[in-house]
C-alpha cells in the first residue's frame, strides 16, 4: 500500500534526506521509502514509482514522504521512526542555538566565516548564493536545478569580486585542508586541483596522497562549467587562484569530456599561471605530435591515475609504492558488466575499454553510437553509472546507499553471459559508512552462484579513498579481498586488468 505524507515549507538537505530514506527502507514491511523535497525532478520520479502527486499542489519547499508498506501498522512504525530521524536534522539539542536559519544569523555567530556551503531548493539557490557573494563569501553551491543563465551570472559576479563560486551541483572540494561534501582526507601538500568532476577529484587526490604527495587546494566547479554555454568560467578563475596561491606548486585540471571550444582558453590560462600543469579530460587525448600543442607547458594525462603520477613527478616528489601490482590472472569467459557509483569513474572505464577496441555501451558514453539509456536492454559488454536518475528513482545515490549496486552485483551470479563484474568502491566524507562490507557480501553471493552453475565469475574492484578516511581504505580492501574480490590499485588499473582477463574482446 502506497502512502503519501506532505509537510509544507519544511526544508532539509538532500543528502540528509537520502540517508533517512535508506534508514526507513531497512524497516520490516517497507518495500520503498522516499523522503525528499518536492522538486520537479523528485516529484516526477515519485510519480514514475506509482505515487499520485498531481493534485497535491506542491512547491519545492515542501517535504514529501512516500512510503510503500505492507500494512497500516508498518506505516505507523515508519512515521514514528521518521519523526526521530528528522529530529536529528532540526533544533533538538543544546547545539540548536548554533544552527541559524539564515546567512545573516550564521555571520552573527561567526563573523570571520569566509565560505558559505549552500544546499537549498534550486528555485532559491541562486538568490542565496548571490547574497553570500555580496557578503564577501566564497560559495560552494551544492544545490542543483539552477538555470544556466543564473550560473553564468553568479560566476561572473564571483569573478568580479575575486571569489569562488563552486557549482551549482558541486559535491567535492578541499580548501585549506578541510574536506567539503564528498571528499577524502588527504595530507596537505603542494598540488592544487581544479575539477568539474567530483569523483575525478576524489580519485586523483586520493592517489596523490597514497603516493606520498599532498593537496594544497581542490576547487570544484560544478559539472556544467566546461560546457560551451558556461565557458569554463570558474575553471579558469580557479587556475588563476592557484597560480597566486603560495602553497600550490603544481596545478591539475580534471573534467569529464569538455566542450571542445573551452579547451584552448583553459590551456592559455594554465600557460599564464607559470606553474607546472597536468590536464586530464576523460577520453580526450590530444595529438601531441601536432605543433599546436608543443608551446603549452602542460602534461596531458590519459587517465586519472596518470594525472596523479604526473602531478607527483612535476612536484619533484618521490612516489611511494601504492598497492602491489595485481598478478596476471587466467582469462574468464563472458562479457564485462561495469557497475559504478562514480560517474567519472564509469566514463573513464568506458573510455579505456573503448580505446582498446571493445564494443562496449554505457549511459555515460560520449560516442553517441555507444550511448544508451539506463533502462536499455543490452547484450555484451556494458558499463553503467548507477547514479543516473533513471536508476535512483525513489532511492538514494549509490555512493550514499550502495544496495542498488550490490543487488546488481549479486544478480550477476545468475547471468551466464557475464564473466566479469567491474565495480568501484568510493569512500570518504558523505559516502556510505562501510561500502566494502556490503559489496563483499554481494560479490561472495555472485561468485558462489556462478560456481554452483559450473562457471567462473570474477569480481574486480578499485577503492577510491585513503587510510585516513572514516571508512579506512586498507580495511575496505581487506574485506573485499577476503570475499574473493580482486582489488586493483586504481580505477584505471581495474579497467586495464579487465581487458587482460576477458576473452573475446569486442564481443
Amino acid at each position: 500500500m502506497k502512502t503519501l505524507l506532505i509537510e509544507r515549507n519544511r526544508y532539509f538537505d538532500s543528502v540528509f534526506l537520502m540517508r533517512i530514506s535508506a534508514e526507513l527502507e531497512l524497516l520490516d514491511g517497507i518495500d520503498q521509502a522516499v523522503v525528499a523535497m518536492a522538486t520537479p525532478v523528485n516529484v516526477e520520479n515519485l510519480e514514475k514509482s506509482g505515487f499520485e502527486l498531481s493534485s497535491a499542489n506542491l512547491s519545492p519547499a515542501d517535504l514529501v514522504i512516500a512510503i510503500d508498506a505492507h500494512t497500516d501498522e508498518v506505516v505507523g512504525t515508519a512515521r514514528t521512526k521518521l519523526k526521530e530521524l528528522l529530529a536529528g536534522g532540526t533544533d533538538t539539542d543544546d547545539a540548536a542555538t548554533q544552527r541559524p536559519a539564515t546567512l545573516e544569523g550564521a555571520l552573527r555567530i561567526d563573523p570571520n566565516a569566509n565560505l558559505a556551503l549552500i544546499s537549498v531548493p534550486g528555485m532559491h539557490a541562486a538568490r542565496e548564493a548571490r547574497n553570500a557573494l555580496r557578503r564577501g563569501l566564497h560559495v560552494m553551491l551544492f544545490s542543483d536545478n539552477v538555470s544556466v543563465e543564473d550560473e553564468i551570472a553568479l560566476k561572473d559576479e564571483a569573478v568580479a569580486r575575486g571569489l569562488l563560486l563552486m557549482g551549482p551541483d558541486c559535491g567535492t572540494a578541499i580548501l585549506n585542508g578541510a574536506p567539503l561534501g564528498f571528499a577524502n582526507v588527504c595530507r596537505r601538500g603542494s598540488i592544487g586541483i581544479v575539477g568539474a568532476s567530483g569523483t575525478g577529484i576524489q580519485e586523483i587526490s586520493s592517489l596523490i596522497h597514497q603516493q606520498g604527495g599532498g593537496i594544497s587546494q581542490a576547487i570544484g566547479t560544478g559539472g556544467r562549467d566546461l560546457s560551451a554555454e558556461v565557458g569554463a568560467r570558474m575553471t579558469r578563475f580557479g587556475i588563476e587562484a592557484l597560480a597566486v596561491d603560495p602553497t600550490t606548486e603544481v596545478i591539475v585540471v580534471v573534467s569529464k569530456a569538455p566542450a571542445a571550444c573551452v579547451i584552448p582558453g583553459i590551456l592559455e590560462t594554465l600557460k599564464d599561471s607559470g606553474k607546472p600543469c597536468v590536464v586530464q579530460f576523460v577520453g580526450w587525448n590530444p595529438d601531441l605530435a601536432d605543433p599546436a600543442w608543443l608551446e603549452f607547458p602542460a602534461q596531458f594525462a590519459s587517465t586519472l591515475a596518470e594525472a596523479a603520477r604526473l602531478a607527483i613527478h612535476e612536484a619533484k616528489l618521490e612516489s611511494l609504492s601504492q598497492v602491489s601490482a595485481v598478478q596476471k590472472l587466467p582469462p574468464v569467459d563472458g562479457a564485462v558488466l561495469g557497475l559504478f557509483c562514480g560517474g567519472t569513474l564509469c566514463q573513464e572505464a568506458w573510455s579505456i575499454l573503448s580505446q582498446a577496441g571493445w564494443d562496449v555501451v554505457s549511459n555515460v558514453a560520449f560516442d553517441p553510437e555507444k550511448k544508451v539509456r539506463a533502462d536499455a536492454e543490452v547484450t555484451g559488454h556494458a558499463v553503467w553509472d548507477l547514479g543516473d536518475d533513471m536508476f535512483t528513482v525513489g532511492k538514494p545515490h549509490p555512493m550514499i546507499e550502495p544496495s542498488l549496486r550490490d543487488e546488481k552485483v549479486a544478480a550477476a551470479g545468475e547471468d551466464p553471459s557475464i564473466g566479469l563484474v567491474l565495480v568501484d568502491c568510493v569512500i570518504g566524507y558523505g559516502a556510505h559508512e562501510d561500502p566494502g562490507s556490503s559489496l563483499a557480501a554481494a560479490a561472495r553471493s555472485a561468485i558462489r552462484a556462478a560456481e554452483g552453475a559450473g562457471r567462473k565469475l570474477r569480481v574486480l574492484a578499485s577503492v577510491t579513498g585513503t587510510d585516513e578516511d572514516p571508512q579506512v581504505r586498507r580495511k575496505q580492501q581487506q574485506v573485499l579481498e577476503a570475499a574473493g574480490v580482486i582489488v586493483a590499485p586504481s580505477n584505471d588499473a581495474a579497467a586495464r586488468l579487465a581487458i587482460q582477463m576477458t576473452q573475446g574482446v569486442g564481443a
